[in-house]
């Protein structure tokens, strides 16, 4: 009715994405974001015995593994744009926890921002997108989409140096042991894959240094947003 773009948060099912596609192909302005979680968690996890399911109680909550197929299809078909992750930090000990004998007392959401880049790095290393796409759906286009393209999303003469020095072949195991998020549980604890970060720059600066923080208080700045840069 406002003639404004739509962005559909939190794509979850493969009914969610015919919607899009069908919107998309009626020439309507639409794009859809979906998470990590959706694509690499499922109804398993939340089906895990002696409440640890609780730690993956989210909205929108995850779906059976087989809707995964759909979602994988729309980041390639350009029908899905983004990964976001919408970091949610309860922790389990005293905050998930307070859903034991009421699942709705359970705080909703899960933490992930820290996993993102390297969970669809693997999805690169397993054939689901290529490197390309990758890049695209973390990085260009949220930039071009919600207005801070070209100082970000991009490297080019004019543009904020924000640059990662990535590693496609080192190997991890993702834990809440080695994690740097302020959270007590990782939701994919013991998950191994290929990819890391080794060095960060932050408008030329370098912030981490060979995977150690070298940043330093005061460093970050307001980034204005102008509309968005991306449609149909």
């Amino acid at each position: 009715v406002a003639g404004a773009p739509l962005y559909v948060v939190h794509v979850s099912a493969r009914e969610a994405v015919a919607e899009l596609i069908r919107a998309r192909d009626d020439g309507l302005n639409v794009f859809g974001e979906t998470c990590p979680q959706y694509l690499f968690l499922s109804t398993d996890n939340l089906a895990e015995p002696d409440f640890e399911g609780a730690k993956y109680v989210c909205s929108t909550p995850l779906r059976p593994r087989e809707h995964q197929a759909a979602l994988w299809k729309g980041l390639r078909t350009n029908d899905l744009q983004v990964v976001s992750t919408d970091h949610c930090p309860f922790c389990f000990t005293g905050q998930k926890e307070l859903g034991r004998g009421d699942f709705s007392k359970i705080p909703n959401g899960l933490p992930g921002v820290e996993n993102r880049m390297d969970l669809l790095h693997q999805a690169v290393v397993d054939g689901h997108i290529s490197r390309r796409r990758w890049i695209e759906i973390a990085c260009a286009t949220p930039a071009r989409m919600f207005g801070l393209y070209p100082k970000k999303g991009t490297i080019a003469p004019g543009a904020d140096a924000d640059i990662v020095i990535y590693d496609p072949h080192a190997e991890q195991v993702m834990s809440a042991e080695t994690h740097h998020m302020n959270v007590d549980y990782s939701a994919y604890e013991g998950r191994r894959v290929t990819g890391r970060v080794e060095t960060v720059l932050s408008r030329g600066e370098p912030v981490i240094t060979e995977r150690e923080y070298t940043g330093h208080a005061g460093h970050g700045v307001y980034t204005p947003r102008s509309t968005c840069q991306y449609l149909n």
